[in-house]
């Protein structure tokens, strides 16, 4: 059996920086680094209702719903002439179950302490 010698693949030894040219008419600004939002449950709940606004004028519509329980948001697809829900992500009764399944959980772990 013959052994023979894989191919040398050659890398370049230097390799260049990548120059950025401005687009005309622009000046290159540093933006100061801004310090994260805090994220709270309120701005979660404007910025939730302001994407229920925005996609409201469309036949389908798309609805952020938090679910009470898990404290978790679902999306529901909604057929707006006829107001019948068309799809849910991530199923609410899934959530539902999920839910019980955990409440159920946490009274097993509590009876046996």
């Amino acid at each position: 059996m013959e052994v023979k010698q894989t191919p040398v693949i050659p890398f370049p030894k230097k390799v260049e920086p990548v120059q950025e040219y401005p687009i005309q008419g622009q000046k290159h600004k540093e933006q100061p680094i801004q310090e994260p939002e805090k994220i709270t449950k309120e701005l979660l709940k404007n910025k939730v209702d302001g994407m229920n606004d925005f996609l409201e004028p469309t036949t389908t519509s798309v609805k952020f719903k938090l679910h009470e329980k898990l404290d978790i948001y679902y999306v529901q697809v909604i057929d707006t002439n006829s107001d019948t829900v068309l799809k849910e992500i991530p199923n609410r009764k899934f959530l539902d179950m999920y839910a019980s399944m955990a409440e159920l959980a946490g009274l097993m772990v509590d009876d046996k302490f």
